[in-house]
């Protein structure tokens, strides 16, 4: 291409003010840590660029671009939704960025320990922000403990926190490897990273992180990341998301045929293909239909089993 080729169309750089106004702005989570966007790169005018394979700005309506961007995440074609990237600068406990850096479709960059001094920050709980252990879920959390035992947990977890400190600095003074001092840390040490990634696998990212059943602290990060970081970015995909992402109702082979029998007014008939189906036994539902139950609850169906 060259100078004097006056047909070549004008490539412009998608620019979003609402989120020019919040970059680089640190958005508190937790008691210590915090999110904010480095730089990005795309709109939501990349992404019916990428569908419609145009160098122009798309369609001249915003209700059009919508309506394409609805039917993208409707049928799953993902594909336009990774010409955005978004780079992130985040501050989170070591044992909630476990959880986050097992989402393998990102770009990673941590603070290394190794060569410089451990953040002297942890995540302390709150009297009230202890949970008991569920008892139907082995990974999940149940009702927060009583005032007067969280009070001492959390005066046992300070005096924790003060003592791996001293014990780690004492060693650096000591002269021991970075390295090695740093071992004995709490995971409730504060790292910071930046984290990049397109905008399929962010979405993937917050589906599976702002859901209910995800641990209460990393979805206070990925709830903070949609509300004041997406949807400001890509309001027409975010608008999209919530509505055949975050607030749908999937069902399975299963639960369609339960769901067939329940409006044809046969619970009888829907009891025994759960039974038939290893849903049910001895007439008791399994976890998979109090799953089923869950979601009839939303849409204000009765269940067979209530």
């Amino acid at each position: 291409m060259t100078s004097e080729d006056s047909s070549s169309p004008v490539l412009k750089r998608s620019s979003v003010p609402e989120l020019d106004a919040i970059l680089g702005h640190p958005f508190k989570v937790l008691n210590d840590g915090f999110v904010r966007v480095v730089d990005y790169m795309g709109s939501d005018d990349s992404i019916v660029q990428a569908a419609r394979v145009s160098y122009g700005e798309g369609t001249k309506k915003t209700s059009d671009d919508a309506h394409l961007i609805r039917y993208l995440l409707r049928h799953r074609h993902t594909t336009p939704m990774e010409m955005c990237e978004i780079k992130f600068h985040v501050r989170v406990p070591m044992d909630i960025w476990r959880q986050w850096v097992r989402h393998r479709t990102a770009s990673i960059n941590e603070y290394s320990t190794r060569y410089s001094i451990a953040i002297d920050s942890t995540y302390t709980t709150s009297p009230e922000g202890w949970r008991e252990q569920s008892t139907t879920n082995r990974q999940g959390s149940a009702e927060s403990f009583n005032v007067e035992t969280g009070t001492l947990l959390t005066e046992q977890e300070t005096q924790l926190h003060a003592e791996c400190r001293r014990i780690y600095l004492d060693r650096i003074d000591r002269g021991v490897a970075r390295e090695q001092a740093r071992k004995d840390l709490p995971l409730s040490t504060y790292t910071e990273a930046y984290w990049k990634c397109n905008l399929h696998n962010l979405l993937h990212f917050l589906s599976l992180r702002m859901d209910t059943a995800a641990q209460s602290e990393i979805r206070d990060y990925a709830t903070t990341i949609g509300h004041k970081i997406v949807a400001k970015w890509v309001p027409l995909a975010w608008e999209a998301f919530e509505d055949y992402t975050v607030e749908s109702t999937t069902l399975s082979r299963h639960e369609r045929a339960l769901l067939g029998l329940i409006f044809q007014n046969k619970p009888e008939d829907a009891r025994a293909y759960a039974t038939e189906n290893n849903l049910a036994r001895n007439g008791k539902p399994g976890r998979e239909i109090r799953e089923f139950e869950a979601k009839l609850l939303t849409m204000g169906i009765p269940s067979p089993w209530s």
